[in-house]
């Protein structure tokens, strides 16, 4: 979450000072610029999703090392999904935290002929903002991992199209839609990233757990009784 929230700091100072630099009174260049700052948070974002997994991966070889059996007790599948829940989790707060304050008043929603369904259609966009940072993370760090460089570009460019389909609010249908259907194949991406297969959907449906092919070795010494 602090690694999200400092490439958003770093966006926006960005987007903060080629707007004082630029013509204020210009509203079609300052709306270029809005759409110029989210895409450079989205590759910052992107870019410190990065540094984090090699923070990760320096953090995972430590712990193998002084762990008895030589190997990580946390898998990278697992730090992937901690890590994108995470950025979705404070992105998803960051990001709805001042619609939830305007929802308190004064005021109505609609009562100027605007959409009713203002506050709906945010909690679902910010839901599938969670869900995508999730997928994203899982898949970003199997494709770092296994040295996939277009998966990276993939997640990328996903981010991007994410991104730019808010700014066709408050059309919503032709945003909320099409960032569902994102949702859905990232989410269908990251299973198969993750190891998933249909094995794994019957193996979980019918509730078995998979064997493990490590031995358990105990020892027959017995610890002496204290006087």
């Amino acid at each position: 979450s602090f690694f999200w929230l400092v490439s958003v700091l770093f966006s926006s100072l960005v987007w903060f000072i080629s707007v004082q630099v630029s013509n204020r009174d210009d509203a079609v260049l300052q709306y270029g610029l809005l759409i110029f700052g989210a895409a450079v948070s989205v590759l910052l974002q992107e870019a410190f999703r990065y540094a984090y997994y090699r923070l990760l991966k320096k953090a995972d070889e430590g712990l193998a090392t002084i762990s008895e059996d030589g190997r990580s007790p946390i898998s990278i599948q697992q730090m992937a999904y901690v890590s994108g829940f995470s950025f979705g989790i404070i992105s998803g707060v960051f990001s709805v935290i001042n619609i939830l304050a305007d929802a308190v008043g004064p005021g109505i929603v609609g009562v100027h002929g605007d959409s009713q369904y203002y506050f709906l259609t945010s909690a679902f966009l910010t839901m599938a903002i969670v869900f995508l940072h999730t997928f994203w993370g899982i898949i970003f760090f199997a494709a770092c991992e296994k040295r996939k460089p277009f998966h990276i570009v993939g997640v990328v460019v996903s981010h991007l199209i994410t991104s730019g389909l808010t700014f066709l609010n408050p059309w919503y249908e032709a945003s909320l839609i099409p960032i569902y259907i994102i949702t859905l194949g990232m989410g269908v991406w990251a299973f198969v990233a993750a190891g998933g297969n249909h094995h794994t959907i019957r193996k979980c449906l019918a509730c078995k757990r998979q064997e493990s092919n490590q031995v358990m070795v105990y020892s027959a010494l017995q610890v002496p009784n204290e006087d």
